[in-house]
Formats: structure tokens, sequence, C-alpha cells
């Protein structure tokens, strides 16, 4: 479908030579709101909130590196040749989430194991707080004008776009072109899993680890249907998208460790730190 590109500004402020973009201001609002989840949960389950801070500092950083660079990898072919400083330039938009999540993951281990406390609790407690960063993240891949999906259909548009806001419509025409805006779709199911795993802590309350092993299910089957949407996907083997391949071996093995840990009672404490009778 054909439209009327008219863009939204990417900068959020100008700083004479200095550029602030949304990219960076709305994955700094979803950081910042996830921690504040995570803190007030903490605090509730008696536990030191500086936990949380310290993970916060030490691993958006390494999330933010392993994301450019599993992005980068997968993309060889865009960087080689080109100006070296474009590998680091993620204001341009490029960084992928399984990357992210490999990072904050090991900064998660390293960090439980040095002040020898339980990593599950803490994946527990951080599991909604990620989930909602995602969530409002994606809105930084709108600003951008990537992440979308293909062109829409004027029965498409007809039947859901043009009940969106128009600010939403008009940044998804890129170059005269209608496309599907993903960033959307995933936004929606990331924040609606937010408030199912809300409701799965404190009205179920699982076996420690299962909060966090929901999540990854729950988002890896979501992104395995959106990414089948998207144009820009990055790809393992010929027509084998890596995002659908990788949520495919989460889903997998989350619910292999699940079962393990039930079967060999390793999982022997509930979220709220009651031990299994």
């Amino acid at each position: 479908m054909t439209c009327t590109p008219d863009a939204l500004d990417r900068v959020f402020l100008n700083l004479g030579p200095l550029n602030i973009y949304w990219y960076g201001v709305i994955i700094a609002t979803g950081a910042f709101l996830g921690l504040l989840i995570a803190t007030r949960e903490t605090e509730r389950l008696g536990l030191n909130k500086d936990y949380f801070i310290d993970i916060v500092v030490y691993g958006i950083p390494i999330s933010i590196i392993c994301a450019r660079a599993y992005y980068v990898l997968f993309e060889l072919d865009r960087y080689i040749g080109g100006p070296w400083w474009d590998v680091f330039a993620i204001w341009e938009g490029g960084i992928a989430i399984h990357g992210a999540l490999i990072g904050a993951t090991l900064t998660a281990v390293i960090y439980t194991r040095v002040k020898k406390i339980s990593f599950w609790q803490i994946v527990d407690i951080a599991a909604p707080s990620i989930l909602l960063g995602q969530g409002i993240g994606r809105w930084g891949n709108f600003m951008n004008q990537e992440a979308h999906g293909g062109p829409v259909t004027e029965a498409f548009y007809n039947n859901f776009m043009q009940y969106l806001p128009d600010f939403i419509t008009q940044q998804m025409c890129i170059g005269g072109t209608m496309y599907h805006p993903t960033f959307l779709y995933e936004s929606l199911w990331d924040l609606l899993g937010v408030v199912l795993l809300l409701i799965l802590r404190h009205k179920f309350n699982p076996r420690r680890g299962e909060v966090f092993l929901s999540y990854v299910i729950y988002y890896s089957v979501g992104r395995y249907f959106i990414e089948g949407m998207r144009t820009d996907s990055l790809y393992l083997v010929g027509h084998i998208r890596m995002a659908q391949f990788i949520s495919i071996v989460l889903v997998i093995a989350s619910l292999a460790i699940i079962f393990y840990r039930r079967k060999t009672n390793m999982a022997d404490k509930y979220y709220n730190g009651k031990k299994v009778k």
C-alpha cells in the first residue's frame, strides 16, 4: 500500500554537536522502570535492593555490548570495508535482544555466585522487569523505523491499521510504502506478558526458577511468530531465521529445565522462599 511519508524526528534533544536520540531515551526509560519494579519486589521479599542496582550497573553495558556484537556478527557484510566506527553506532539501531539476554544472564550468573545468593530467585524477580524493558524498548525501534514487517495490504489497513493513532501509521510509512508495525505487535505481546508473569508469581507462587523460565517460553513463542513477519531478520543459514531458531531452542530447553529441576528436587523452594513439602 502506498502512502505519503512524514517520519518523526529521531533526535530527542540537540546539545550543539551532541544529539540525544529517542532510541537511547526509550531504552533507558524501560531499564529504569524495570529496575523500579524489581527493587520494590526485592524489598517485599526481604532482600537487599542493592543487588539489582548492582546488576543493572554491571549488566546494562555488558548486555549492550553483547547485543551489538551478536548483531554485527550476523551482519558482517554490512560492516566489512566500511568505517570501523560504524560497528559502535548503536544509536542507528542494530542490537539483537537475544545477544542482550545472553549478556544479562551471564552477568546474573557471575554476580549471584560472587554474592552467594540464589540465581533462580534473582532472575524470577527480574523476569517481569526484563519483559517490560523489552516491551518499552520496541518503541525505540519505532522511532528508528526498524524492526517492521513487510508491506501491508489495502484490506489490512482498512480493517486494522486505520484505527491506530496517526503517528504510528505515519512512522510506518517508509519510502512511500506502508509496513506492518511488528514493533507494536511485540510490544503489546510483551506488556501482556508482564501482567501474566505478575499474576503467576503472586497468585500461583510457582517453584523457584519457573517465573523466569515461563518468561523465556512466553517471549520465545511470541517472538517466533512475529519474527516471521519481519524484513530485517538475521539469518543462521539459508532461509532459517536466527531468532526463530533460538526461540525454538529456548522453549525446548526451558521446558526440559523445569522438568529436570522438579524431577531431581532441585526446585525445592517456591517463589516466596517457602520449602516445597
